[in-house]
């Protein structure tokens, strides 16, 4: 069995890739709290008309809580589940959730869908009955995306003043995307199609380029220059994208991005404790 040593030493055997102060919840798991414990529940979120899935992480404690909303990316295989549970020891509720068409969640999968996906995600956790029985301080909600749930939760943001923060995660622009040619923008979505329901990788690539103009994240840069912003980057091809947006929001006068790129592929695979410690640690400053 592993002891905290153990495990610091493994952590800290190469302290340039990872700041110098590891978060407690990275390594150590709660005081446990018999009156109320961690706990995960499963949730049934309307969004148009029809009812997506989902799973709360709830964090030990009387609560509220302060929470984190994740949204994966296309198809979603790398859903940051390992995220929820830092979050959840770390006193955040996480709340994972599946697009509709996607993952077993009903409906036709559809790019144009997904930012209202995350809206009705933000819509049932303000419901005083869900924020009541679910623990949820509805005054510092945050919204996560990975890849292209980036761009789905930037675009959400857009429309949500009421938001904490937001942050990205090896973010896509889908409109960068859509002006690719045709046969990359395709090949793309070729990954991961057995997870989505009622498309195929031709009609998501017609769908992508038609609203390429429309889905350019940069447009929402105004928006977002007043809301606080964490934006991480890879090497996976994509920071020159939200790179982009970051310009784009200094020059729209923001002055709350954070931005930290880390030497690691689009999954974060070899870098998953970085990836957790930079988030909680740019959490812990929110106000």
């Amino acid at each position: 069995m592993f002891t905290v040593a153990f495990l610091l030493a493994v952590l800290t055997a190469n302290p340039s890739s990872i700041p110098s102060q590891i978060p407690p919840a990275i390594y150590t798991d709660p005081v446990q709290d018999p009156a109320h414990p961690a706990r995960m529940e499963v949730l049934h979120i309307p969004s148009g008309d029809l009812e997506i899935n989902g799973v709360a992480y709830l964090a030990a404690g009387a609560g509220p809580h302060p929470t984190v909303i994740i949204c994966h990316g296309l198809p979603g295989n790398e859903k940051n589940l390992d995220l929820a549970q830092t979050l959840r020891r770390a006193g955040w509720n996480a709340i994972t959730f599946n697009y509709r068409g996607s993952w077993g969640s009903p409906g036709i999968y559809r790019f144009a869908q997904n930012p209202d996906d995350v809206a009705a995600v933000i819509a049932y956790l303000r419901n005083p009955a869900n924020n009541a029985r679910l623990g949820i301080n509805t005054s510092r909600l945050v919204v996560a995306g990975h890849s292209m749930g980036g761009w789905s939760a930037a675009l959400a943001a857009v429309h949500d003043k009421g938001l904490n923060g937001v942050i990205l995660i090896s973010a896509a622009n889908m409109g960068a995307v859509g002006r690719l040619p045709a046969d990359a923008v395709v090949g793309i979505m070729a990954d991961g199609m057995e997870s989505l329901a009622g498309t195929t990788p031709t009609k998501l690539a017609e769908e992508t380029q038609a609203n390429a103009e429309a889905n350019d994240f940069l447009r929402s840069a105004t928006s977002l220059a007043e809301m606080p912003l964490l934006v991480l980057s890879s090497d996976d091809g994509l920071a020159e994208q939200t790179d982009a947006l970051v310009a784009a929001i200094s020059m729209a006068g923001g002055k709350q991005v954070a931005t930290v790129h880390v030497a690691t592929d689009h999954s974060w695979s070899d870098s998953r404790i970085r990836l957790q410690t930079e988030i909680l640690s740019w959490l812990s400053k929110l106000k």
